[in-house]
């Protein structure tokens, strides 16, 4: 075995808030097993987020696809837009995955309140956008942080430095 003398990176990455969300969204649609999983939509209507650098509304139109894993774990996929208070849009792609202990996830699926830590859900936010103002979206790496609620999705979002 080869051991390579590597030197130790010196930058530790560091979270700097982007915003938080409140997505707003619709009764899932149950598209029903299939061969990748129990499939289901979630249609976004609405919403807003704030931050320091960036704020405004989650248009209507976009969507989650989720597919629950036979290992208990939710993948999403939600494409949606942001449309900022002074008037850019940025499409914006989010992957993540949502999972916790049997009964956690049980009484989050009937709508009851669950304290976020008691569950994993991040994502990984990419952003488009063809403002100028924004441009600096189009060229960093996201990570968020989730919670669940009956009628609504929470997402805090961070730019990785």
């Amino acid at each position: 075995m080869t051991t390579l003398n590597l030197p130790i990176v010196s930058v530790n990455p560091t979270l700097s808030l982007l915003y938080t969300s409140i997505i707003e969204v619709d009764t899932p649609l149950e598209v029903g097993k299939t061969a990748c999983g129990e499939r289901r939509i979630i249609n976004i209507s609405g919403g807003t987020f704030e931050g320091p650098r960036l704020s405004g509304k989650i248009l209507p139109g976009g969507a989650d696809w989720q597919v629950m894993r036979n290992d208990g774990v939710t993948e999403l996929e939600a494409k949606y837009t942001l449309g900022t208070k002074d008037g850019a849009f940025i499409y914006v792609t989010n992957w993540g995955l949502r999972h916790g202990p049997p009964e956690t996830m049980k009484r989050l699926a009937a709508g009851h309140e669950v304290d976020p830590t008691e569950y994993y859900f991040r994502t990984n936010p990419r952003f488009e956008t063809g403002s100028s103002q924004y441009d600096w979206l189009n060229k960093l790496v996201a990570i968020g942080s989730g919670e669940r609620r009956a009628s609504e999705v929470i997402i805090t979002v961070f730019e990785v430095k």
